[in-house]
């Protein structure tokens, strides 16, 4: 729903209002554990899930790929080592090449499914860099689009994603069984 300012107390501006209240519990931290440990952890969480449960699209022998549960773009997904590791200097060297080797597959998986022209990777180490669960590493894999990044994050501090995870899990999950399959 789209507000006029002028509505508002306080000085009227040229931006309209996208209310988008379920984004309340990301920003109140609702689903950040309560401390680093492995049993608060997401990440360590995860894997004892099903798959569809846990959003878990594919299953390495040192790491997984899930999907962000606050994507940035549909299809946005995490490689997780098993691991509760904090820092990438802690991996060890077959944990650094499957989780490289995951993200690579990963983009590869994606490209095959929605086609997307270009990506964003990354790591953030430590919560000034960014890291929303910073007690267990976890590289993202961000597919994109031209226009995907309107003016929605910026004015509105909103991302449009237009898929359901759930619907999200259930492509990536059997594109990632397909590819495995054909390798």
């Amino acid at each position: 729903m789209v507000e006029d300012a002028g509505d508002f107390a306080g000085e009227p501006d040229a931006f309209e209002r996208l209310w988008t209240p379920h984004r309340m519990v990301y920003i109140g931290g609702q689903d950040k554990p309560a401390d680093a440990s492995e049993s608060q952890c997401p990440f360590c969480r995860a894997p004892g899930r099903d798959d569809a449960e846990g959003l878990i699209v594919h299953r390495g022998t040192t790491a997984y790929v899930v999907l962000n549960l606050y994507p940035y773009s549909p299809g946005h997904v995490l490689v997780c080592p098993y691991r509760h590791v904090s820092d990438y200097t802690e991996l060890t060297a077959e944990e650094t090449v499957e989780v490289a080797e995951l993200s690579q597959f990963s983009m590869q998986v994606i490209r095959s499914v929605s086609a997307p022209p270009g990506f964003n990777l990354g790591l953030n180490q430590g919560e000034v860099a960014g890291a929303g669960i910073k007690a267990h590493l976890h590289q993202h894999v961000v597919p994109r689009w031209g226009g995907d990044a309107n003016f929605l994050p910026i004015v509105a501090q909103t991302k449009a994603v237009p898929q359901l995870l759930g619907d999200t899990q259930q492509l990536l999950a059997a594109a990632f069984a397909d590819a495995v399959r054909t390798r």
